[in-house]
Parts: C-alpha cells; structure tokens; sequence
C-alpha cells in the first residue's frame, strides 16, 4: 500500500509540474506571439522591417536568408514534435511506456519545442513589411485596436480551454483518475464526445488565427509563423457533420440551462453517461 502511495504522489508531482511548464509556457507564447510584436508599433520602434530596402535586394541578404533559414527549421521543430508524437504508432508505443504519463509527456515536449522556438526566432529586420500602419492618426489607434481584440481572443481562447475539459487536455486528469483506479477519463465520455476529441484538439483556430495575422505590421518572419501555424492548425483536424451535430446539441443545452437555471439540477446534460448507448 505505501508503494502505491509513494506512486502515487510522484505521478501527481510530475504532472503538477508538467502543468506548471505549460502554463508558464502558454504565457510566454502570449506574450511572443501578440504582446512583443504590438509593442513595437505602440511605442513607435521601426526596427521590425526596412520599407527602404527592396525585396529583390532583401532576397539576396545573407542576414536576412539564415534568418528565414533559422525560423524555417524552428518551426520544422515544432510541426515534427507535435505530428510524430501524435501519429498512431509512435502514440501507442509511448502509451506502453509512459502509461498515463503519456498525455503530460506530449503535453510537456510541445511546451519544450515552443520554448524552443521562441528563444531561437531570428527577426527579419532586413527585409521590409508587407503592410504597415504608420499614417497619422491610425499609427496610434490600429495597435491600440490589435492589443484589444488580442486581449479579446486570447481571453476566449482560455475559456475554451476551460470548458473543453483541460485537465485532459494537459495529462493532469489521467493522473487523478489512475489514482483512484478509474481508469481513463475519455472512457467516461460519451461516443460522440469521444469522436469530437479525436477529430479536435484544437478548439480554438479562429481565435488563434486573428491573433496571428491581425498586426499593425507584418515582417517577413511573422509571415512565416502565421502561414505555417494557420496551415497546421487548418489540417491538424477533421471534423465532419455528426461533429458539427454534436457540438450544436451542446450548444443549445448550455444555452437552456443559462435561460432556465432552474430546471438546470433536474435535467442531464446530453453528454451524460445516460445517453452512450447513443
């Protein structure tokens, strides 16, 4: 029994800390990905991009072709990391070895190769902007417009996590259940809830896509993060109509339940365990 207890409590301090990474990593993404690049444009740095250099001089830097260079296999990193250790194969012969440190182990080498990423990114500060807002009034008011909507996306971005079950997401769940000998916590889920989980992991490309894109200017390699990260996220899941079904039954039965909070403790939700037959 003390073995099992002394188990326990250190899967539950690997997936605490694990936690504490991707937190911590999350915000530094924040930060890399909205925060740095508005920045410059509030306080009026020009050194993102050179609208005085042309493209075909630009094209033919040194400077600016490793830094495109760096950027690429940096981002070739991360797609690599997060693709292979989802594929099938390599994910069951994880799940052998990890067990149910497995969802923290992917979890905790996605948060590795971002940080990655992140401390390795070359700025192209060589090649000039493909657009940039710099005219008098809109210089000061369209960065203050991106900080807002960006504050506004990523606020939703969190509350999504929120409702789309995070423990699971992060590994923590898995943990909490093989603890008290549950077993796997999608295996309390419904079907339909089960075949959305598979078909989306990540809920929240809209919003990850403004903040993306949405820039007082836009440099040469934030193109690349952009293009490469939207790409991704635009292949990376393959929802289908009964999906599509299932979320708006979801939808409609949270809406319920906020229009008659009442009658909220007497009906189940759709999702319960009542309706897996379904």
């Amino acid at each position: 029994m003390a073995s099992v207890t002394v188990r326990g409590w250190a899967l539950c301090t690997l997936a605490l800390l694990n936690f504490a990474f991707v937190f911590i990593t999350g915000a530094d993404f924040i930060r890399f990905v909205s925060f740095r690049a508005i920045y410059h444009n509030i306080t009026g740095e020009t050194t993102l991009c050179q609208d005085s250099v042309p493209w075909s001089a630009a094209l033919r830097d040194g400077s600016v072709l490793r830094a495109v260079g760096v950027d690429l296999g940096l981002l070739a990193l991360f797609t690599t990391q997060h693709s292979l250790l989802a594929w099938p194969p390599v994910k069951q012969a994880c799940q052998s070895v990890l067990g149910v440190l497995n969802r923290a182990a992917y979890c905790f080498t996605t948060a590795l190769a971002l940080q990655i990423l992140m401390r390795f990114w070359q700025p192209v500060t060589g090649a000039p902007c493909l657009w940039s807002v710099r005219q008098a009034p809109w210089s000061i008011w369209f960065p203050l417009l991106c900080f807002t909507l960006h504050f506004l996306c990523w606020t939703i971005i969190c509350s999504i996590l929120m409702i789309f079950d995070y423990p699971e997401l992060l590994g923590i769940k898995q943990v909490y259940y093989e603890c008290l000998g549950l077993g796997d916590p999608l295996s309390h889920k419904s079907p339909r809830a089960q075949r959305l989980f598979s078909h989306l992991r990540h809920p929240v490309c809209l919003e990850l896509a403004v903040v993306l894109w949405l820039l007082p200017a836009l440099s040469l390699d934030r193109l690349l993060l952009a293009a490469t990260l939207s790409a991704y996220l635009a292949l990376a899941h393959s929802l289908d109509k009964q999906d599509l079904a299932y979320l708006c039954v979801q939808l409609n039965s949270k809406l319920q339940l906020f229009a008659e909070p009442h009658r909220g403790s007497d009906t189940p939700p759709p999702d319960s365990n009542n309706h897996k037959q379904k």
